[in-house]
């Protein structure tokens, strides 16, 4: 069998460090990722904060994970919360993504209640998962919270995705 060869797209090759920290960022930001919004209620009521670090870790027990910089002003509240709600959003939910990052409304506004472990749900998310925080994991700049997912809710509709530094939808193609 005989190798085609096939004409090599120009990339750029570099060692992660400190001065190259952008070129890190381009390149992870090539990985496409779902869009996702964590609440949890604080003494000064319901926050959120918008990510797009959420993973799968295991169906049985079910284990989700997500991320938050240790240098954010709401790393203490979210890493301090016994129950969180992570809520995935649909491609139409762009306004509710703006209102958990800095500056944002936040709740201010928005349809949402408590469960009954008294974490904010935000209503009509393309899915939605009620967890327990099950560990934490300091690792390089950030925490990695693994929560135990307690209830989950999903619907039919579009993702709203992130791709280097832009948020969109999936497109369909035919196999």
């Amino acid at each position: 069998m005989t190798a085609v060869a096939a004409e090599r797209i120009p990339e750029q090759i570099f060692v992660p460090g400190e001065s190259d920290a952008r070129q890190l960022r381009s390149a992870l930001g090539a990985f496409t990722t779902g869009v996702a919004v964590v609440t949890v209620m604080g003494a000064d009521g319901p926050t959120g904060i918008t990510i797009n670090s959420f993973a799968s870790v295991s169906l049985t027990p079910p284990l989700v994970l997500w991320s938050i910089d240790r240098a954010s002003a709401r790393h203490g509240l979210f890493t301090g919360a016994e129950h969180s709600v992570i809520h995935i959003l649909d491609a139409e939910q762009d306004d509710i993504m703006r209102r958990f990052t800095r500056g944002g409304a936040g709740f201010q506004g928005l349809d949402w209640s408590l469960n009954g472990q008294n974490a904010p749900v935000i209503h009509n998310t393309l899915a939605r998962f009620e967890c327990t925080r099950a560990s934490l994991h300091d690792e390089g700049d950030h925490t990695i919270l693994i929560a135990r997912v307690l209830r989950a809710a999903h619907r039919e509709g579009e993702p709203l995705c992130f791709s280097r530094g832009a948020f969109g939808r999936f497109a369909h193609h035919a196999a």
